[in-house]
């Protein structure tokens, strides 16, 4: 048991590095090959931070553990948009843009319904099994080209500012980009070994493990870059990357996992599905309930998201 836990520890740390270290290289790279800042930022920077749950996914999808896959994605975006967001409304309350309320927020939105959608075969069509198929991958996949051709709209008239690339020497780029995937690769592996041995130790489901222990440390870089955006009143930086990876996570990491490898939807997975579109739901609703015309997550609101994120984990944990 405690040789699993360490294998999990161990695992989120090489994830953690190695997505630091491939965004690195990989983005001095394509600096490096005159590709513009801001493409830049909304491929390779924005998919970094969601490189741990995609390697996880796959890796967890061909070792037979499709239950951590869905589980992992889906608990993520819950961690990200009520832990991270409601931390780092702790810290500063948030003010969003217009065209973060009115279009990315119902974006994510309708990312997750279309989780729940395909996942629920037997529920709207009274078909067995219950699966992400292949081709509903890439339907998913379809719909985050369509979001990345909307983002690059928002860069080029100006709305968020161009990221800043730092260019390494070419020995360290490359070392950079091989190490990152390396520390991907070995740490997905070694997390969802840790992960499946403790679920078998337990007796609990790789759903309840993905959702929880894999969802919380997959998604610690959004998180820990979001209560870092937040210390420094960074309030773009905190929504927009949240927001922007609820929807890579839903609409790419599961898309390329489900292409590569159907993945089974079961009953608790619909479950969970659900709780996510009601947890975007609130999100878009919360912005509705301050004074004036300004839309904000206020340091209560935040408050309340964190211990709805407790009270959903207690619920996963007595469901088992």
């Amino acid at each position: 048991m405690l040789t699993n836990i360490f294998m999990v520890l161990a695992g989120f740390l090489l994830l953690i590095k190695g997505s630091d270290y491939f965004v690195t290289g990989s983005a001095s790279l394509a600096r490096r090959l005159g590709i513009p800042a801001l493409v830049i930022g909304l491929t390779i920077i924005s998919m970094g931070t969601s490189a741990p749950e995609l390697f996880v996914n796959i890796i967890a999808a061909f070792k037979g553990a499709p239950d951590l896959s869905i589980g992992n994605v889906l608990g993520s975006n819950l961690a990200d948009i009520f832990l991270g967001l409601g931390i780092a409304a702790i810290i500063v309350p948030l003010s969003l843009k217009s065209s973060t309320v009115w279009k990315e927020i119902p974006f994510a939105l309708l990312a997750a319904v279309f989780i729940f959608v395909f996942g629920s075969d037997y529920l709207l069509d009274g078909i067995l099994p219950n699966a992400v198929t292949r081709s509903d991958g890439i339907a998913l996949l379809g719909m985050f080209i369509i979001f990345m051709v909307y983002t690059l709209g928002i860069k080029k008239s100006g709305e968020q500012p161009q990221e800043h690339i730092d260019v390494l020497p070419l020995s360290k780029t490359v070392w950079s980009i091989g190490g990152g995937v390396m520390g991907l690769a070995l740490g997905g592996y070694i997390t969802v070994e840790g992960a499946v041995g403790i679920a078998n130790t337990m007796g609990l489901s790789q759903n309840l493990i993905g959702l929880t222990i894999v969802a919380a440390g997959t998604s610690l870089p959004e998180i820990m870059t979001a209560i870092t955006a937040a210390r420094k009143n960074h309030i773009d930086l905190v929504v927009g990357g949240i927001v922007g990876t609820i929807i890579f996570n839903a609409l790419f990491v599961l898309g390329t996992t489900a292409v590569l490898h159907p993945l089974p939807f079961a009953t608790d997975n619909i479950v969970d599905s659900l709780v996510v579109i009601a947890a975007t739901i609130l999100l878009f609703l919360t912005l509705f309930t301050g004074k004036g015309s300004q839309r904000t997550i206020s340091r209560r609101e935040g408050i309340f998201f964190v211990i709805l994120y407790v009270a959903y984990l207690v619920f996963a944990v007595v469901r088992g």
